[in-house]
């Protein structure tokens, strides 16, 4: 293919899968935990480190992940902590990230500014050699996480409670998985964008829930998914020159509709036959007894 005669390409390519498949893989698990706009929150910190990482004429992409995770650990500490000003607190971190990371790019070396617009928003030409480096061991950290912990992840986004009753470190887990959503932020930040990553986090997800509930089907699904349009918006980027991160978002919300599309009509199929097979009750079974009914009527 001529997509793959140029260097920046096989770079992008190589970005965009492994995009693929960290997004949705840290991202089921922020579903499951009711915090599908985690990733947008950590993506406005990651701006302060990107913008640092210009100014300390350092690697943007490490810097961003340091300042990232940095910030996940503090939304961690307000959500524990936080009470009924958390989400204010919430806030200033997510504006102030964003802030900073304009003063700290403005206060950079010229053409600064050009660059911070491929960090936003994702782009194809400034993937660099170090960029692959650094993405490759950033997302085997998150794979490592999101699969070897997967039993620990899932029950205690399933249940706090219970997954401390049987001995799993919450607290613990919980610091982790914010972590490993702040490294999946830095690892898409040269394909997606830091302003669509959460996207990419979430709507496979939610595309995958259209065809299975189980935890296992929906989690190969999304990464199915995620795969598939982080490629399919790469090509479709170069060939048509548009920009990939608004693209590869595109293609995944129409994912969604189109899956969304197809399981419908199944889901209802799928009950009107459930209903057919369930037995009718006996009327005799459904009519509460005299005795009982006087004592439901007094409280009892």
């Amino acid at each position: 293919m001529e997509i793959l005669n140029y260097a920046f390409m096989q770079r992008a390519l190589l970005a965009a899968v492994l995009v693929g498949i960290t997004a949705p893989a840290i991202g089921i698990y922020l579903v499951q935990r009711r915090q599908a706009l985690m990733g947008d929150g950590i993506g406005h910190v990651a701006m302060t480190g990107v913008g640092l990482g210009f100014l300390l004429s350092w690697s943007p992409v490490w810097m961003a992940t340091l300042v990232s995770v940095l910030g996940a650990v503090l939304m961690e500490l307000i959500r524990w902590y936080g009470k009924t000003r958390g989400d204010i607190a919430l806030a200033m971190l997510f504006y102030g990230g964003m802030a900073g990371g304009v003063m700290f790019i403005n206060l950079a070396p010229t053409g600064s500014n050009a660059n911070l617009t491929s960090y936003l928003f994702g782009s194809l030409s400034t993937v660099s050699e170090s960029d692959v480096t650094a993405i490759c061991a950033l997302a085997a950290f998150v794979v490592l996480v999101t699969l070897g912990l997967r039993r620990q992840l899932f029950a205690v986004s399933q249940d706090e409670e219970f997954a401390r009753v049987t001995g799993l470190p919450v607290r613990a887990l919980n610091l982790l998985t914010a972590v490993t959503a702040a490294v999946t932020v830095t690892v898409a930040m040269r394909v997606v964008g830091l302003l669509l990553v959460s996207a990419l986090m979430v709507v496979p997800v939610a595309a995958a829930q259209q065809l299975s509930r189980s935890f296992a089907a929906t989690f190969a699904i999304a990464v199915a998914i995620g795969v598939t349009v982080t490629i399919g918006g790469t090509v479709t980027s170069y060939y048509q020159d548009v920009p990939p991160g608004a693209t590869i978002v595109l293609l995944t919300i129409g994912a969604f509709v189109l899956l969304t599309a197809l399981a419908t009509p199944l889901a209802r199929r799928r009950a009107r036959a459930a209903a057919a097979a369930r037995p009718a009750a006996d009327p005799a079974e459904c009519t509460i007894p005299a005795s009982r009914g006087a004592a439901d009527e007094v409280g009892v």
